[in-house]
This record gives structure tokens, C-alpha cells and sequence, in this order.
């Protein structure tokens, strides 16, 4: 049987084309299995093929039909399943890497159109001014309306030094703009990290990728040599990434042996992800801050560290992706990506729309009150419910979370709360 990646995702980058997701091993899945009166309405599909080969006005390319009826098919599901042609699966294969050509920039399709998460800093569409909550319009003159994230992706992404032309609406414009941008190669470093006094680290995981792990690994060692006594663990606006590497880095901060996550199927077999004690794991006091940005990889290490009261939580509720998906070669070269999964924290809690609640609180809100609408999860069309917690329509929500498009370090409340958290439980254990 050939072989199946399983992977945990959230957004779709135009950077990276699909950096955000989580690869694991095998799961088992009833690819050929299908009742025979499933085949009896295939009929009409040959039916229709038929009459449009014969009938239509133009001559149009079977494989050309056969690839628009896939991606119908997959975006009649959830938005993280869809249809890669050959061309975008095999550059999903190599995207878990950390450098990628493209513009820089996470979108998602919110309420039918195609939208901006966030841009990367210091990438070519952060450069040219782009911002969440953008409305791409159009890419190159063609009209985004219906349009997959996979055909967006595709559209925008090209060499390094050619130009995309994208048509942006921005909340409060009278009329969109042309945003030319020249596509660039992306380097993504997805550890950095700094002491912010003489006895508190600082990590920042960007996203999970291969090295990540192993970049952590030497930043530990390295703050570890320089005496620290507590750790904040920063995962805002970390958007996910590989599941080998999620389980590594928690691996660093548990047991061996710790349940990290586990994954459970329509047929309700569970599958266990527990640390493998490949790294040295620390027991300084943790922060562990998260945001609505932060998810899938993100809420998997934020979940099992909460779970195992290993660290404190603190931010706002996470993005809420709960879900599994597995990419399936097909015979062609193209690969389907299909939700086949959900995963469960430790305790056995899904976040599927619901994200992980921070054990302390704390907002970051615009300083000039102007910012974007938060967009998690549950804001996604045809997103998957919830089996532990109730459906809430999102769009019947009174209060909009409204939060800052960047921050600078001296107003990051977030930050600075975790600081002084830290100093006060170092001054507690020296005095009781």
C-alpha cells in the first residue's frame, strides 16, 4: 500500500504553500472500500463528461475536466481537504523545510472570500504593505470568487524576481487597490531566542518544521549555560507544522513517556503520540504564551503542557484547528488532502473550534483602537463541529475580538505579564 502522510493543518501559505502542516506515520484508511450503488451514481458523472466532450462549444481537455470535477468534489467538504495537482503536491513535499518561493503571506476564505491572515515579516507582501483582514479580489486580473486556497496558492506562487498582481479591498476603502509584488525566496528560521534578564529565557517557535527541534535543542543548551531559571515559550501566531516535531519539542519539556496527543478516526480507533526522551527535557518554570493565531502544532505542545500542569498558559484562546488530514498520492503525480482525523489533548479534550483556554488571560487590544477581526476556526465555512462542545455561530457573536496587526516589544502586555509572573514565583520560592 503505498504510502499516506497524515498532517494537522491550518492555514494555507502562499510562502509555503502549505507549511502548516502536521505529518505523522500512517493511518489507516478505506481508500478502495465503497458500496456498489456508489458506483451506480457515477453513471451520471460519465453522463455529463460525455455530453460536455460532445456537446460543448469548445474542445476541452479531459484531464482538464476530470481535475475541476475533483476539486468541486473536495471543496464540498471541510476547508482543510482539497485537490493538488502535480505541480503543488510535489512542492507540499518540500515546504516542511523552512524555505520556500512565493510572497509571504497566510490566507484562508473567510465568508466566501479569499483573505489575508497574516503576512510574514520581512517578506516580500509584508514589504509591499499588506495586512489581515485583507480581501484579495483578484490575482493577476482573475477573479478570486470560488477559488480554491490550492488554485490561489498555485496562481501566486512562480520564480523568484517575477511579479503577481494582487487586487486588495481593505476595510474602509472606497475602491481596491493594485498590490504588485515581486515573489522572492522565503527563509523562515523557526527558533529564536534571547535572555530577557539575567534569569529568564525567551523562545519564540515561529513554526514547526524539520530542525525545529533540533533548534531548540541548542537554544535551551545555550540559555541553560547562561544560568536561566525560567522560560517563556512563546507560540503566538504560530500556525502549526510537523507533528514530529510538535511531540520533539514537548519532548524537551516532559518525561519520557508523556502522552503529547492522540488522534481518533471515524472508526474510533485512537492513536497515541507520547514522548520519546530523544532530548534532555528542563524543569524551569514555564510561560507558555499563545494567541488566536496560534494553532494546530501550537495547540498540540500548549495543550500537553497545560494537561500535564507542566506550564502556565497565558494570552488569549487559542485558533481552535483540531483536525487531522492525510495526503494520498495519486497515480498522476497530483495528491489528495483529506481530513481523516481529529486530535484530543492528553485529557482526552478536543479543540476542534474551541481552541485551548489560556489559564490566565490577558488581551492585547490596539493602541490606536484600529486593528483586525480575529479569525479562528470556527469563522472557516464548513468547518467540522465540535462533538465535546456546542456549535456557536460565529456570526451571530456580538463583540468582535479586534486586535493589533504588529506590536512592539515595549507594549507587549502579554509579554511583560509573563515577566513580572516570573520574577514574583522566583521571589515566592526564595521567601516561603
Amino acid at each position: 500500500m503505498r504510502k499516506i502522510k497524515i498532517l494537522i493543518a491550518l492555514w494555507v501559505s502562499v510562502a509555503i504553500t502549505l507549511f502548516v502542516f502536521i505529518s505523522a506515520t500512517q493511518l489507516p484508511l478505506n481508500i478502495a472500500d465503497a458500496d456498489s450503488s456508489d458506483y451506480e451514481q457515477l453513471k451520471l458523472f460519465t453522463e455529463v463528461l460525455d455530453i460536455v466532450q460532445k456537446n460543448y462549444v469548445e474542445e476541452v481537455k479531459t484531464k482538464d475536466l476530470i481535475y475541476g470535477a475533483i476539486r468541486g468534489m473536495m471543496r464540498s467538504l471541510d476547508p482543510h481537504s482539497g485537490f493538488m495537482p502535480p505541480e503543488a503536491y510535489k512542492e507540499m513535499k518540500i515546504d516542511t523545510t523552512g524555505e520556500f518561493g512565493g510572497l509571504g503571506i497566510q490566507i484562508a476564505i473567510k465568508d466566501g472570500v479569499l483573505t489575508v491572515i497574516a503576512p510574514i515579516e520581512d517578506t516580500p507582501a509584508w514589504r509591499a504593505g499588506l495586512k489581515a483582514g485583507d480581501r484579495i479580489i483578484k490575482v493577476d486580473g482573475e477573479p478570486t470568487k470560488d477559488m480554491s486556497l490550492f488554485e490561489a496558492v498555485n496562481k501566486m506562487r512562480g520564480p523568484k524576481g517575477t511579479k503577481v498582481t494582487l487586487t486588495i479591498y481593505r476595510k474602509g476603502w472606497k475602491e481596491t487597490k493594485d498590490f504588485t509584488i515581486v515573489r522572492d525566496i522565503i527563509k523562515l528560521k523557526s527558533v529564536k531566542y534571547k535572555l530577557i534578564d539575567d534569569r529568564i529565557g525567551y523562545v519564540k517557535i515561529k513554526q514547526f518544521q524539520q530542525n525545529t527541534a533540533a533548534d531548540l535543542e541548542k537554544a535551551l543548551k545555550d540559555l541553560d549555560k547562561k544560568g536561566i531559571d525560567s522560560l517563556i515559550l512563546d507560540l503566538r501566531n504560530n500556525p502549526g507544522g510537523l507533528l514530529s516535531s510538535a511531540i520533539d519539542v514537548a519532548d524537551q519539556f516532559l518525561p519520557p513517556g508523556k502522552l503529547v496527543v492522540y488522534i481518533k478516526g471515524r472508526s474510533g480507533e485512537k492513536t497515541e503520540y507520547r514522548t520519546r526522551g530523544k532530548r534532555k527535557h528542563y524543569n524551569w518554570s514555564v510561560i507558555v504564551l499563545v494567541n488566536q493565531g496560534s494553532a494546530s502544532a501550537s495547540e498540540i505542545v500548549a495543550g500537553a503542557l497545560k494537561d500535564w500542569k507542566r506550564g502556565v498558559i497565558l494570552g488569549v484562546t487559542t485558533f481552535g484547528k483540531g483536525s487531522v488530514q492525510s495526503v494520498i498520492p495519486l497515480s498522476d503525480g497530483s495528491g489528495l488532502r483529506i481530513t481523516t482525523a481529529k486530535y484530543y489533548t492528553p485529557k482526552g479534550i478536543s479543540i476542534q473550534n474551541t481552541g485551548i483556554e489560556p489559564d490566565i488571560v490577558v488581551e492585547l487590544k490596539p493602541k490606536d483602537g484600529k486593528g483586525h477581526i480575529a479569525i479562528r476556526e470556527k469563522d472557516l465555512e464548513r468547518h467540522l463541529p465540535n462533538e465535546q462542545a456546542p456549535e456557536v455561530d460565529s456570526k451571530k457573536e456580538k463583540k468582535k475580538e479586534i486586535v493589533p496587526v504588529k506590536v512592539d516589544e515595549s507594549e507587549d502586555t502579554q509579554l511583560q505579564r509573563a515577566i513580572d509572573l516570573l520574577k514574583s514565583w522566583r521571589i515566592f520560592k526564595e521567601k516561603v
